[in-house]
Formats: structure tokens, C-alpha cells, sequence
């Protein structure tokens, strides 16, 4: 049972510690490119595939451009593709100021789970000393381009424990505030260039970065 004085907040890491947003972006470029020299931009990004399924939206584009390319294989592919990005790139983003954003909150009693799509066993090592009682590693499976659907938010609050009206999701999108937000859980967005442009609206505060300065935001939120 979630442990109803438990405090808790969900950092989307890939999105919000990390710039997961413009790797994936490049990450889907350069797969489209080898398929067929399939175009891609940010407008076609944005139009067929941010905040959707991955089969789903490139199954929409693929009709557009009449490959002949399966959505599915290609979907599968990205899946991979992506992962193997962020196992190479999430170790460097376990910066000083990341690890002084989890200490601050860690340090107030409240449990923070740092959730990812990188293999855990690639990237755990990077996290050691950021790992403890009060701070946990999660994979996140969840096939939707740049952000997650609501129900993805709430397994993780019962994987972890946690009841959604006690956690805080700390979001690197727009589509995650909204995710966020139907899953009945507060939620603070971390803003970049690739994303700017999407509606942060209903976020309780937007940051530019996590870091020491920005867990004292998350704790005014959260009221600790």
C-alpha cells in the first residue's frame, strides 16, 4: 500500500535532467533519412509525431510519404535506437547540479524516482551516488514520442509506492504537464528550444534546469 504521508516526486529524466527531447529528434532523423530519405523537421515532428504513439504517428507520416517501410518495424526500431542514445548520453547528464536538485529534496524526507527509458544496468553506475532510501531508479517502457500518457504516471506512483495526490511530476514537456495533470498529479515542466513551442499551461511553475535553486521551487509545491 502507498504510504499516504509519503511525499514524492517523478522526474522524467530523459526530458527534464537532459536534453532527451533533441536526441530523440536526431535520433528519428537519422532513421528517417535511411528510410527512403524520408524528410523530417521540427514542423513534421511536431504535426504527426510529439506526444503520440511511436507506431501510431509514424504510421501517419509513412501514409503521407508512401513508404513502404512497416510503421511497426520502424517503430521497433526508434524503440532501440533510442534507448542506445541514452545509455551513451544520460551519464553525463548526472551533473553536480542534477545531484544537488534529488539531495535537496531527498534531504526533506521527500522519495524521489528518477525514471528513465536508458537500460538501468548501462546507466545505474552513473547514479550511485545519488541512490539511497529516499531516492530510487525506475525504467519507463512507455512507446510515446517525447513524453508519456497519463497511465504512465500512475504506474509509476504504484511501482513506487506513492499516491498521486502526494506526488509531483516533474515533467520535460508539454504533453507530460497534460499527461501529468489527467493522472491527477501536480506537476513542474523543465523548458528547452525543441519544446518550447508546446502549451506548458497548468503547470505549477515552468524551470529552465534542476538544480539546487529549482528543488527549493519543487518544495514549495509540494508544501514541505
Amino acid at each position: 500500500m502507498a504510504d499516504e504521508l509519503k511525499k514524492g516526486v517523478i522526474i522524467e529524466f530523459d526530458f527534464a535532467a537532459m536534453n532527451g527531447a533533441e536526441l530523440l529528434y536526431k535520433t528519428t532523423e537519422a532513421l528517417l533519412k535511411e528510410i527512403d530519405g524520408i524528410p523530417f523537421n521540427a514542423r513534421i515532428e511536431a504535426q504527426h509525431l510529439a506526444g503520440g504513439n511511436y507506431q501510431g504517428g509514424l504510421a501517419e507520416y509513412f501514409a503521407i510519404v508512401k513508404t513502404k517501410k512497416t510503421a511497426a518495424k520502424a517503430a521497433k526500431e526508434l524503440t532501440e535506437r533510442f534507448e542506445a542514445a541514452l545509455n551513451a548520453a544520460v551519464p553525463a547528464a548526472v551533473t553536480p547540479a542534477f545531484k544537488s536538485f534529488v539531495k535537496t529534496l531527498a534531504d526533506k524526507g521527500v522519495k524521489v524516482v528518477i525514471s528513465t527509458r536508458a537500460s538501468l544496468e548501462a546507466v545505474a553506475g552513473a547514479f550511485a551516488d545519488v541512490l539511497g532510501d529516499n531516492v530510487v531508479l525506475y525504467k519507463e517502457t512507455a512507446p510515446t514520442y517525447g513524453s508519456v500518457k497519463w497511465d504512465a504516471w500512475r504506474r509509476a506512483c504504484v511501482a513506487n509506492k506513492l499516491r498521486n495526490t502526494m506526488a509531483l511530476a516533474v515533467t520535460g514537456s508539454g504533453h507530460g504537464v497534460k499527461s501529468a495533470l489527467l493522472a491527477g498529479i501536480g506537476v513542474v515542466a523543465v523548458v528547452n528550444d525543441r519544446t518550447a513551442y508546446q502549451d506548458f499551461g497548468g503547470a505549477d511553475e515552468v524551470l529552465k534546469q534542476l538544480d539546487g535553486p529549482a528543488a527549493k521551487t519543487v518544495l514549495g509545491v509540494l508544501r514541505v
